[in-house]
């Protein structure tokens, strides 16, 4: 049984690109999940976790290390959105709605300056830890800037915040050019996805919070 989740377990190839049962059910929850909660279902949050779960022994069969430990937080988020939007008490569900501009602007500015802090490390990262990274990392800025994103529109969408896509949107047009330029087409397909999921999302919440008011 432990044979059928190992990245060596093919399920097909795709144009020349072996895919392992695992790549590709993580994808499919990923994907399923990403819809869900376009379309505000409390069922993202376990889809998710299961997706979570298969990414998270995928990088860890791979030896992608700060890949998996980047699993952690999304499960963990998971978790406790899946908690807030299942609240009971109807007095603490929460709207959907954009965050007030102060806050919009302090998250933007803290998002960009940490997301700077840890594209400066891992330029040099090579030189700090040459034993575990012996490569210089590729575009580190761009690549920092979208996991920290991602970290801040996770959490906005467990608060519900319209805003949360608009990050999403940003990581998914970064994420195309970028996946594309380092030759991974399959995972820059995916982004092509999600790209759409994150517009439909963005206007799909709009709407909602246009007749809660």
């Amino acid at each position: 049984m432990l044979e059928f989740w190992s990245v060596n377990t093919i399920a097909f190839n795709l144009i020349g690109y072996p895919m392992s049962y695992i790549e590709l059910l993580g994808t499919v929850f990923y994907l399923w999940s990403a819809w869900l909660i376009s379309q505000r279902k409390i069922l993202t949050w376990p889809v998710g976790i299961v997706s979570v779960l298969l990414y998270m022994a995928l990088f860890y069969q791979i030896h992608l290390y700060s890949d998996m430990l980047e699993q952690i937080y999304y499960l963990v988020v998971s978790v406790y959105g899946w908690w807030r939007w299942s609240t009971p008490d109807s007095s603490k569900v929460l709207l959907i709605r954009y965050s007030p501009p102060h806050k919009i602007v302090l998250i933007a500015a803290i998002t960009i300056a940490i997301s700077f802090a840890t594209g400066a490390l891992m330029s040099q990262i090579h030189l700090l830890l040459p034993a575990i990274f012996p490569e210089k990392a590729s575009f580190p800025y761009l690549d920092a800037l979208t996991t920290i994103m991602s970290f801040t529109a996770m959490w906005l969408m467990v608060k519900k915040r319209i805003e949360s896509w608009h990050y999403w949107i940003i990581v998914d047009v970064i994420g195309i050019w970028l996946y594309y330029v380092k030759e991974v087409k399959f995972i820059a397909f995916l982004y092509v996805i999600l790209l759409f999921i994150a517009i439909n999302g963005s206007i799909s919440w709009l709407k909602t919070a246009k007749i809660q008011d």
